[in-house]
């Protein structure tokens, strides 16, 4: 990012487009002189005379360019106006007591772009600059209102596509992962301290950290980090969203079913083999879970280059799903298409979809079907669907997960960083236990202190950084 603490910056904190309101955010150790050229209190007071966390009502106006640069410089002052932009209600919040820990003045006014624009204006050619994606959050970040997980969790927050997302999101950004984190972070340094220590004073005669209460305190470190990882691929569904894709030969329902789980007729239903040639993607929202659900082309040996290349979309789909339904015409004795899918599937999460039971009697066919996870329903018909909809969501998050009392891991760069830990204290315990040199062993538990400091920003660079932050809107 250009520039620096400091600076002022300002922008737009609404989304794009019309709306009742609109803010504006000025965040630096001149946002009260700058606020100060657009904004006239209706009280007729200056804005330096109120108090912190108070709203008032102002006018939003077009200082006289010719006196603007002269007295942007001066909060008492009331430079001269050469236009009235809208009426809006002002808030100053001292630092620290702020999102960024700054000076920071908030302009509510109507959700115009005209206007929200050229008060943004007003302030940058006041002495403001534009912010960056994530500025104001990064500020916070470096300011120490917030450490780097939470900086993380406010973008999820306003990312989140489902409740459990959102609640993750929210027991994140309260610091729940932070502080589970940091007590690993904070035993291991009172380890690596007395490890170096001893190393230090080898020839003294004095006693430093036993063995015994070395290994308890780097295995129970190493729970920690077992415990979190673990959480990780569900928190991600439940972050994300599952991806679920529906495969099978051509004609077997797949679309039906699409357009069953849907309510509403998303994908085109023909009776001829081969009608959808491409992928179709849509979401449904299963009891606080994301579900993004892939209608695929209809696997089996063709000629046609435009239904081979549906099949090769198909293929790709596969190999990026968290969970395969896998559809078979229960109406017809099964087909050799139907087995290829199904041993192709058999290493993966997945379950069978027995359809059109409402034309034929299905007992043979699940009886064939021994061994596999397999539900009886009809998609013209909706029969079944509502328990596939529930296997759905036991398949991909575990009874009561979300609900659990317990931190979940939803990002990827924490689930990362907690594999690097658990191998470094993973060879620590293997020194200590081999009797290695302390040298050898305090490497090991640097390593992993570091790598858990990366999770909450103890530990960071400017990369890391810039690349989580560059992920924000302008205004946050």
């Amino acid at each position: 990012m250009q520039g620096g603490l400091e600076d002022t910056i300002c922008a737009i904190g609404t989304p794009a487009g019309e709306g009742g309101i609109g803010i504006v955010r000025l965040s630096g150790p001149h946002a009260l002189v700058i606020a100060s050229q657009v904004v006239r209190l209706r009280s007729g007071d200056p804005l330096s005379s109120v108090s912190s966390h108070t709203l008032h009502l102002a006018d939003l106006v077009i200082p006289s360019p010719n006196k603007r640069e002269e007295e942007a410089r001066v909060v008492h002052k009331r430079p001269p106006v050469s236009g009235l932009l809208d009426e809006a209600l002002v808030v100053y919040m001292k630092a620290p007591r702020s999102f960024t820990a700054e000076d920071v003045v908030e302009i509510q006014s109507h959700g115009g772009a005209l206007v929200l624009g050229m008060v943004c204006k007003v302030c940058i050619e006041s002495g403001a600059r534009m912010a960056e994606p994530g500025e104001f959050t990064k500020r916070a970040f470096l300011n120490g209102r917030l450490d780097l997980s939470q900086a993380e969790a406010v973008l999820d927050t306003i990312r989140a596509t489902s409740s459990a997302g959102l609640n993750i999101a929210q027991r994140q950004l309260r610091g729940d992962l932070a502080r589970e984190v940091e007590q690993a972070r904070t035993s291991l340094l009172t380890v690596l301290a007395h490890v170096e220590a001893g190393i230090d004073f080898v020839g003294e005669d004095i006693s430093f950290l036993q063995r015994d209460e070395l290994v308890r305190i780097v295995r129970e470190a190493c729970a920690v980090v077992q415990k979190l990882e673990a959480t990780a691929q569900e928190g991600r569904i439940l972050r994300e969203g599952a991806h679920v894709v529906i495969l099978g030969r051509p004609n077997v329902g797949k679309s039906s079913l699409l357009n069953r789980l849907l309510r509403e007729e998303r994908a085109i239903v023909t009776a001829i083999p081969g009608t959808t040639r491409d992928v179709i993607e849509e979401s449904i929202d299963l009891d606080g879970v994301m579900i993004h659900l892939v209608d695929t082309a209809g696997v089996r040996e063709t000629d046609d280059i435009v239904e081979q290349e549906g099949i090769k979309r198909t293929r790709a789909a596969q190999d990026e799903a968290d969970l395969l339904l896998v559809v078979v015409d229960g109406s017809v004795p099964l087909t050799s298409d139907d087995w290829e899918l199904l041993s192709a599937v058999k290493d993966r999460k997945y379950v069978v979809l027995l359809n059109k039971v409402d034309l034929a009697d299905t007992v043979e066919t699940v009886a064939a079907l021994a061994g596999h996870p397999v539900y009886v329903i009809s998609a013209k018909t909706g029969l079944g669907v509502e328990m596939v909809k529930s296997a759905l969501r036991s398949q991909l998050v575990s009874a009561g997960f979300e609900a659990a009392e317990s931190v979940t891991v939803t990002n990827v760069r924490h689930r990362d960083a907690l594999r690097r830990a658990g191998e470094s204290l993973g060879q620590a315990l293997e020194s200590v236990q081999c009797g290695m040199a302390g040298e050898l062993v305090s490497i090991d538990v640097r390593a992993a202190a570091d790598a858990l400091g990366e999770i909450t920003g103890a530990i960071t660079t400017d990369e890391i950084l810039g690349r989580i932050f560059s992920e924000f809107c302008i205004g946050k």
